[in-house]
């Protein structure tokens, strides 16, 4: 005897239909904490540690975004100087240890295609940016499955 669905059949006519899609710009984060290229490293880690995130985008004076910076980023300068048993550095600034490779999403994708695309990079967010390169928000993957919670029933779109 075969597995029986009991939830009938799928409705194809709705699929791929824009205005039933759940889209990263419903749920990324608008309101962000992001650094500039000339902050310490001291401020990056104040920041994290007294915002309870893990990194951020780092923009210049246009807002465009030019790299990240993570928690991961901080960490490996500390241990690099205390390993080299070396003096602070006083030039200790962002725009030498974030990450300037930067994958974006875009606003329009479908929240659930941005769920593989977090399990294949295995980022923990991605910055939103617009068509010029300036940041619009954030998704991270909590954001993703915030987005889950609010789908009804077995009908991921």
């Amino acid at each position: 005897m075969g597995i029986k669905s009991f939830q009938g059949k799928r409705d194809t006519s709705r699929n791929n239909k824009i205005e039933d899609q759940i889209l990263v710009a419903d749920y990324m984060t608008s309101k962000l904490i992001t650094f500039k290229a000339e902050d310490s490293l001291d401020h990056v880690i104040s920041m994290l540690i007294k915002n309870k995130i893990s990194g951020g985008p780092v923009v210049n004076d246009k807002n465009e975004l030019i790299g990240i910076i993570s928690e991961t980023d901080c960490i490996k300068h500390i241990s690099e100087s205390k390993y080299y048993n070396m003096p602070s550095d006083n030039n200790n600034i962002v725009g030498k240890y974030m990450v300037t490779d930067v994958e974006t999403i875009d606003k329009n994708m479908n929240i659930f295609d941005a769920a593989f695309k977090f399990l294949v990079s295995k980022r923990r967010r991605f910055p939103v940016v617009d068509e010029k390169g300036v940041l619009i928000g954030q998704l991270s993957q909590k954001d993703v499955l915030k987005a889950a919670l609010k789908v009804k029933g077995n009908t991921w779109k």
